[in-house]
């Protein structure tokens, strides 16, 4: 019985953890390799959630180059995106951002779970001394991710995209 106990008390500690993850971008890429990642993961978005019916609630600060490079690539293909705004900001920035795409938000697909839209967050990261990079983004209860390596002076995909429903 002790055992059980410690066991489940294990289980609740790891799954705090892992709700509480830091979101951004922890890769000291370059700002080409950052731009083709975005624009990889972009269009990975695009084959999952369809441009001009899904918009996207950014729930971190997009001030990374992968995270500009993303926000740029999402709004060039269609997308609606509501800014991060950190609780407490002033009024000004996230209101604008939301009546400015409340037409779009009216045609929300099934695949949203929320009526004001997906929330979008990511994980940019690479293992000490090699030249892989991941890039995982996680869009409302779901993830995608996929590994890039680095060879001369441009990343490629090192495997296909993995979907985490």
């Amino acid at each position: 019985m002790r055992k059980l106990a410690i066991l489940a008390l294990l289980l609740v500690g790891l799954a705090g953890c892992a709700t509480n993850a830091p979101y951004g971008n922890f890769a000291a890429a370059p700002l080409d390799l950052n731009q083709k990642m975005a624009a990889a993961t972009v269009a990975q978005l695009v084959a999952l959630y369809p441009p001009a019916q899904t918009r996207f609630n950014l729930k971190q600060p997009t001030t990374d180059a992968y995270g500009a490079s993303l926000v740029d690539a999402l709004r060039a293909k269609g997308y609606a995106l509501l800014e991060f705004a950190p609780q407490g900001a002033g009024q000004g920035g996230p209101q604008g951002a939301a009546s400015a795409s409340a037409p779009q938000a009216a045609s929300q697909p099934v695949a949203a779970a929320e009526p004001g839209g997906l929330d979008l967050r990511y994980i940019v990261d690479a293992p000490a001394a090699t030249n892989l990079y991941r890039v995982t983004v996680l869009v409302g209860q779901e993830s995608i991710s996929r590994a890039f390596v680095s060879q001369n002076g441009t990343v490629v995909p090192a495997g296909a995209w993995v979907r985490k429903e």
